[in-house]
Protein backbone atom coordinates (compact mmCIF):
# COMPACT_ATOMS: atom_id res chain seq x y z
CA UNK A 1 0.00 0.00 0.00
CA UNK A 2 1.47 3.41 -0.95
CA UNK A 3 1.86 6.14 1.45
CA UNK A 4 -0.29 8.99 1.38
CA UNK A 5 0.38 12.40 1.64
CA UNK A 6 -1.10 12.40 5.57
CA UNK A 7 1.15 9.92 6.22
CA UNK A 8 4.20 11.62 5.21
CA UNK A 9 3.05 15.24 6.39
CA UNK A 10 2.86 13.25 10.17
CA UNK A 11 6.31 11.84 9.48
CA UNK A 12 7.67 15.60 8.33
CA UNK A 13 10.27 16.66 10.50
CA UNK A 14 9.12 19.21 13.13
CA UNK A 15 11.02 21.44 15.87
CA UNK A 16 9.76 22.11 19.49
CA UNK A 17 8.90 25.50 20.21
CA UNK A 18 9.07 25.75 24.00
CA UNK A 19 6.46 28.94 24.44
CA UNK A 20 5.98 30.74 27.79
CA UNK A 21 3.64 33.57 28.71
CA UNK A 22 1.43 33.16 32.04
CA UNK A 23 -1.16 34.92 29.40
CA UNK A 24 -3.07 32.88 26.89
CA UNK A 25 -3.99 35.87 24.52
CA UNK A 26 -0.22 36.26 24.43
CA UNK A 27 0.49 32.47 23.72
CA UNK A 28 -2.34 32.53 21.03
CA UNK A 29 -0.91 35.81 19.22
CA UNK A 30 2.74 34.18 19.04
CA UNK A 31 0.90 31.13 17.71
CA UNK A 32 -1.10 33.17 14.97
CA UNK A 33 2.12 35.39 13.78
CA UNK A 34 4.51 31.81 13.71
CA UNK A 35 1.53 29.70 11.71
CA UNK A 36 2.72 26.13 11.05
CA UNK A 37 5.91 27.30 9.94
CA UNK A 38 7.85 30.76 10.60
CA UNK A 39 9.77 30.41 7.13
CA UNK A 40 9.33 27.85 3.78
CA UNK A 41 13.27 26.72 4.25
CA UNK A 42 12.68 25.39 7.59
CA UNK A 43 10.10 22.73 9.41
CA UNK A 44 7.22 23.13 10.78
CA UNK A 45 6.31 24.35 14.44
CA UNK A 46 5.24 21.93 17.45
CA UNK A 47 4.37 23.89 20.26
CA UNK A 48 4.98 22.52 23.99
CA UNK A 49 3.27 25.39 26.14
CA UNK A 50 4.19 26.72 29.38
CA UNK A 51 2.29 29.30 31.89
CA UNK A 52 4.92 29.00 34.39
CA UNK A 53 8.27 29.66 35.51
CA UNK A 54 8.82 26.10 37.20
CA UNK A 55 7.10 24.64 34.24
CA UNK A 56 9.83 25.55 31.66
CA UNK A 57 12.62 24.33 34.01
CA UNK A 58 10.82 21.17 34.48
CA UNK A 59 10.33 20.60 30.56
CA UNK A 60 13.65 21.99 29.77
CA UNK A 61 14.92 19.73 31.81
CA UNK A 62 13.41 16.75 30.33
CA UNK A 63 15.00 18.13 26.83
CA UNK A 64 13.81 17.94 22.98
CA UNK A 65 13.15 21.21 22.88
CA UNK A 66 14.66 22.91 19.51
CA UNK A 67 13.87 26.88 20.29
CA UNK A 68 12.03 28.61 23.29
CA UNK A 69 9.82 31.78 23.15
CA UNK A 70 9.43 34.20 26.26
CA UNK A 71 7.30 36.67 27.32
CA UNK A 72 9.54 38.72 29.10
CA UNK A 73 5.96 40.40 30.23
CA UNK A 74 5.14 37.03 32.50
CA UNK A 75 4.77 37.26 35.67
CA UNK A 76 5.39 36.59 38.61
CA UNK A 77 8.52 34.61 36.80
CA UNK A 78 8.96 37.18 34.00
CA UNK A 79 10.73 35.81 30.94
CA UNK A 80 14.36 37.99 31.28
CA UNK A 81 15.30 36.37 34.43
CA UNK A 82 13.97 33.26 33.51
CA UNK A 83 15.99 33.19 30.05
CA UNK A 84 19.38 34.65 32.16
CA UNK A 85 18.77 31.55 34.54
CA UNK A 86 18.54 28.59 32.26
CA UNK A 87 20.99 30.25 30.08
CA UNK A 88 23.64 29.56 33.44
CA UNK A 89 21.34 26.19 34.30
CA UNK A 90 20.02 24.03 31.35
CA UNK A 91 23.17 22.07 29.21
CA UNK A 92 23.06 22.71 25.80
CA UNK A 93 20.59 25.39 26.76
CA UNK A 94 18.33 25.94 23.35
CA UNK A 95 18.56 29.36 21.81
CA UNK A 96 15.70 31.73 23.29
CA UNK A 97 13.84 34.42 21.28
CA UNK A 98 12.24 36.96 24.17
CA UNK A 99 9.26 39.31 23.69
CA UNK A 100 10.11 42.45 25.40
CA UNK A 101 7.45 45.26 26.56
CA UNK A 102 9.23 48.06 24.99
CA UNK A 103 12.17 48.39 22.92
CA UNK A 104 14.16 50.29 25.37
CA UNK A 105 13.78 47.01 27.44
CA UNK A 106 16.66 46.05 24.98
CA UNK A 107 19.62 46.64 27.58
CA UNK A 108 17.49 44.34 29.96
CA UNK A 109 17.45 41.63 26.58
CA UNK A 110 21.32 41.61 26.52
CA UNK A 111 21.43 41.49 30.40
CA UNK A 112 19.36 38.38 29.98
CA UNK A 113 21.24 36.80 26.94
CA UNK A 114 18.52 36.44 24.74
CA UNK A 115 19.60 35.48 21.45
CA UNK A 116 16.84 37.20 19.82
CA UNK A 117 14.30 39.92 20.87
CA UNK A 118 10.85 41.37 19.32
CA UNK A 119 9.07 43.33 21.10
CA UNK A 120 5.42 44.34 22.05
CA UNK A 121 2.85 44.69 20.73
CA UNK A 122 3.97 41.62 18.23
CA UNK A 123 4.42 41.93 14.69
CA UNK A 124 4.11 39.10 12.92
CA UNK A 125 6.47 39.56 10.19
CA UNK A 126 9.24 40.72 12.75
CA UNK A 127 8.60 37.38 14.99
CA UNK A 128 8.45 34.62 12.16
CA UNK A 129 11.64 35.70 10.77
CA UNK A 130 13.37 35.77 14.36
CA UNK A 131 11.83 32.55 15.26
CA UNK A 132 12.77 31.34 11.41
CA UNK A 133 16.23 32.49 12.16
CA UNK A 134 17.20 30.66 15.30
CA UNK A 135 15.19 27.80 13.85
CA UNK A 136 18.10 27.64 11.11
CA UNK A 137 20.75 27.90 13.48
CA UNK A 138 19.29 25.49 15.88
CA UNK A 139 19.25 22.97 12.56
CA UNK A 140 23.14 23.94 11.30
CA UNK A 141 24.30 22.54 15.06
CA UNK A 142 22.26 19.21 15.42
CA UNK A 143 22.93 16.90 13.16
CA UNK A 144 19.85 14.77 12.47
CA UNK A 145 16.63 15.87 13.01
CA UNK A 146 13.82 13.56 12.93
Amino acid sequence: MAPNASDSAERAPRMRVLLYSDKPGTREKVRLAVGRRPAADVPKVEFVECATGPGVLARLEEGGIDVAIFDGESAPVGGMGLCRQVKDEIYRCPPVLLLIGRRDDGWLATWSRADKVVSHPIDPVALAESLAELMRDRLAETPALG
